[in-house]
């Protein structure tokens, strides 16, 4: 798919950038998200890595538009925890 981000075209294929992701950390973040393969990525760290770019280049908002046309699924905010590890999480800081 060709996409323009930072005003920059770019032809991104899914599995390209699933390759791309492998073996990298996800990291903590807040914001918009997108989930590659198992993990949960911020948007902004997917596009550092894809474009080879600074992130003040782009917005989050242009990677989320070409990360949902390659078919990856965009959160708002990084999925919440089980319901069973958050009281797990309350126990122990209880106890």
């Amino acid at each position: 798919m060709r996409c323009v981000i930072a005003h920059y075209p770019f032809d991104l294929i899914k599995s390209e950038v699933e390759q791309s992701m492998s073996g990298i950390t996800p990291e903590p973040g807040t914001g918009v998200c997108v989930t590659i393969g198992r993990r949960v990525y911020p948007v902004m760290q997917v596009g550092e890595v894809i474009t080879r770019q600074d992130r003040r280049d782009f917005t989050a908002g242009e990677m989320r538009r070409a990360l949902t046309g390659l078919g990856f699924t965009c959160h708002d905010a990084r999925p919440a925890a089980p319901a069973w590890d958050a009281r797990a999480n309350e126990r122990a800081l209880d106890g």
